[in-house]
């Protein structure tokens, strides 16, 4: 009698229905997944839980709580287990043949910004990339093209422009790389008049683009044409110049740009151009500055600078009065290694580029720092 392995048609309809079985298993173990989740590494121990600034139990009253941290695809957690029997021993066989991918995580985070839709996007001057932390699908997106097939090598800051834009300042390609919704290239700015951009800000109000030009020591304006409508200060130590500006940030009418080898923040209009004030000046004690990056503004007008020498995140109010400090130096939670970018976005919610920790600390502001007024 002529065997079921030597019937061609029989061979043909085992293959088939092979085949359809492992479509089957596979789609049932899709159905069987739970959905992933997002996490910010608390692990509920008490030191994360409830690691307050100022300290509860120093008889002060909290203003700031640690949230956790960004790190990259680590932040999203999906279930090992997907089911028994033959499912599950199904993928167990693809990752014994493929081999799990390695995350993709941070490496030397710079600055960052906050979409209104609540997405992070963390510029990575490790990566010559951006990330994008989308905490409601869950998931985390890499760009790493600022022009055409021109890739980032030393994205630094980054802004939420409009109808989905990001605008990335890129210090060695000299440009403003314009991305639109999706990560996709759009035409650069400012290629013929930057010379070493780092921080970048977007005034909606103006639809203006502030640009700190590093090595020109100048802020320059921009239009979302990419025409150039002014350069702000020169080289100097006075007020309005400066000498090597990086980090800027614009918030109710007021530009504020850390001039960082005058270890300062200037105050602007953003209206007219003209100088307001200056906040925090060169000193070793906390509260003053010698290497000033990232700074941002909170809803209480309070005005955040990053201390990147000594590893410190300063607080001061909105007449420059210092307020308090958040870290040190450290690989614990709450402090930080060469801190870069400080932002926060409309929970008031601060994010800290924790640059040599490769990771970006969160703490939440829970009000009232301004007493000091």
């Amino acid at each position: 009698m002529q065997g079921f392995a030597h019937d061609p048609y029989s061979c043909k309809y085992m293959r088939f229905f092979i085949l359809a079985l492992l479509s089957f298993c596979l789609a049932a173990c899709s159905s069987l997944r739970e959905k992933p989740v997002f996490s910010m590494g608390l692990d509920g121990t008490v030191e994360t839980r409830r690691l307050m600034f100022p300290p509860a139990s120093d008889g002060e009253v909290p203003r700031y709580v640690y949230l956790g941290e960004l790190r990259g695809e680590t932040n999203i957690h999906r279930p090992e287990e997907f089911g028994e029997g033959v499912v599950n021993s199904i993928f167990r066989v693809l990752d014994i043949i493929a081999g799990p991918a390695p995350p993709m995580v941070l490496d030397r985070p710079q600055s960052g910004a906050v979409d209104n839709r609540g997405r992070v996007y963390v510029t990575d001057i490790g990566r010559g990339a951006v990330f994008m932390f989308d905490e409601t699908v869950p998931e985390v997106k890499v760009w790493s093209k600022a022009e055409g097939l021109v890739d980032f090598v030393s994205p630094v800051g980054i802004a939420i422009g409009p109808d989905g834009q990001t605008f990335v300042a890129d210090a060695d390609l000299g440009l403003v790389a314009r991305l639109g919704p999706d990560g996709q290239t759009l035409p650069s700015i400012g290629k013929d008049h930057l010379d070493r951009p780092n921080g970048v800000a977007y005034d909606p109000l103006a639809r203006k683009l502030y640009v700190a030009d590093a090595s020109a020591h100048q802020v320059k304006i921009f239009n979302l044409e990419g025409l150039l409508l002014a350069e702000l200060g020169t080289r100097g130590d006075g007020p309005g110049e400066f000498n090597f500006p990086t980090h800027i940030a614009v918030a109710n009418e007021k530009l504020y740009v850390t001039d960082t080898m005058n270890a300062r923040v200037q105050v602007f209009s953003t209206a007219s151009g003209s100088y307001l004030g200056t906040i925090g000046k060169r000193g070793m004690f906390i509260g003053d500055l010698s290497r000033p990056k990232g700074v941002a503004v909170d809803s209480e007008d309070n005005v955040y600078v990053v201390e990147s020498y000594f590893d410190y995140l300063l607080i001061y109010n909105r007449l420059g009065q210092f307020l308090m400090p958040l870290g040190g130096v450290g690989f614990s939670a709450g402090q930080f290694h060469l801190p870069s970018g400080v932002w926060i976005d409309a929970r008031n919610r601060v994010y800290v580029a924790d640059m040599m920790n490769s990771r970006i600390a969160v703490f939440q502001f829970l009000g009232g720092g301004s007493e000091n007024e």
